[in-house]
This record gives structure tokens, C-alpha cells and sequence, in this order.
């Protein structure tokens, strides 16, 4: 599961990715995933505490080799489902920054489990001219472990291709958040959400401290 988990943290790590000068609206969504994961993985092989679980290196590799490269706000409203045209703009920028909090939190420790013999396959990237969506499905394996599937999708803004969802062995990361969400939203509201991913990052946050 750990390396399951540094993929998914390559969508918090791209679902967060790549140097903003290093990034050009014209790229192609498979380019700029490669690209990202390529940038991503060289960094751990280069540095021992990254591999040894740094938090401080991990963190720093989020923040300094990995900007913003998701659309975040498109990532919740899909998430929030149904509830987000009830939300008023102020909640819908508290669950926009929390949910991107939960995403980093939750996935950046997962750095620490990359293996330096993982094989990362990209299939071919199957898109019609004007297009403004793209899914980049890649298989990875390690050692003697079963491929895994992980397939990231893209959607092309104004400022170029960026991820709004992740599928790790056919389960899309959205999905399993908006089960979660709609159940919390059911019980305490909009508000209630918001409070709970408040106390879900800061409860992360503190153990990785501990």
C-alpha cells in the first residue's frame, strides 16, 4: 500500500506538480504528468532523508519542487457534489483550502516509501484535436509486486492542463471523498465539513510533529 500511497501523493505531488517555470500552457497533459513525475522521483533518489521519512524534506519538496498544479477549487466542487451551489463563497473557499490541507497532509509522508526499482509505463494518450479533457494512464511496479494502475485526469484550463482526479486500482479519488463528504454534509451540514477537515488536518499535522 505504501507505494500506492506515493503515487497518490504524485497527484498532491503533481495533485500539487512541478516547477511553475518549468510549465507551459501548450504542454500536453502526458507531457506535463511525465515531467512531473520525473521531477518528483529524481528528487528522492537525490536526497537520503527524503527517503528516511524527513518531514521537513518531505514538506520542502512539496513546496518548493511541487506548485500548485491542480485546479484545487474544480477538485472540491467535484468532491462536494450536489452541495457546493448551496455553499456560499466564503465556505466554498474554506473547503477549497482545507480539502487541498487534507490532500497535502495525508499524502506527502508517502514520499518516504518510493523504491529506487519501481518502473513507472505510460500507455498512449488517446485524444481528438480540441479536446479539453485527457486521462494519462500508467501502470507502476516495483520489484516482484503487482503493476499497479494509476491513471491521472486532466482538464485544460486557460492556463493549461491541470489534474482534477486520480484512479489508483480503479478507484477515483474524488468519488471516495464525495461518499465521505456527503455523509458529514448530511449530518452537520456544510459547516460541519468544513469544521471537520479543520480538525482532520490539524490532528495529522500534530502527529507528524509528535
Amino acid at each position: 500500500m505504501g507505494l500506492i500511497r506515493f503515487f497518490s501523493s504524485c497527484l498532491v505531488g503533481f495533485l500539487l506538480a512541478l516547477n511553475a517555470g518549468l510549465v507551459h500552457p501548450q504542454d500536453g497533459p502526458d507531457v506535463i504528468i511525465k515531467r512531473a513525475v520525473d521531477e518528483v522521483t529524481t528528487a528522492i533518489k537525490a536526497d537520503r532523508e527524503i527517503q528516511n521519512g524527513n518531514r521537513y524534506k518531505i514538506n520542502a519538496l512539496v513546496d518548493n519542487k511541487i506548485v500548485p498544479y491542480v485546479n484545487f477549487q474544480r477538485m472540491t466542487q467535484s468532491a462536494v457534489g450536489r452541495h457546493w451551489s448551496r455553499a456560499t463563497p466564503e465556505q466554498q473557499q474554506a473547503l477549497t483550502r482545507e480539502f487541498k490541507g487534507l490532500l497535502t497532509n495525508t499524502y506527502s509522508g508517502a514520499f518516504s516509501t518510493y523504491r529506487a526499482d519501481t518502473i513507472i509505463e505510460y500507455r498512449p494518450l488517446r485524444m481528438q484535436p480540441g479536446d479539453t479533457d485527457a486521462v494519462v494512464r500508467s501502470t507502476v511496479k516495483a520489484g516482484a509486486g503487482e503493476p499497479i494502475q494509476l491513471d491521472y485526469y486532466l482538464e485544460k484550463f486557460e492556463s493549461g492542463w491541470k489534474v482534477i482526479d486520480l484512479n489508483v486500482l480503479g478507484a477515483r479519488l474524488v468519488e471516495t471523498y464525495r461518499n465521505q463528504f456527503n455523509t458529514e454534509i448530511a449530518s452537520n451540514g456544510i459547516d460541519g465539513l468544513i469544521k471537520a477537515l479543520v480538525a482532520k488536518n490539524r490532528a495529522i499535522e500534530a502527529r507528524s510533529k509528535s
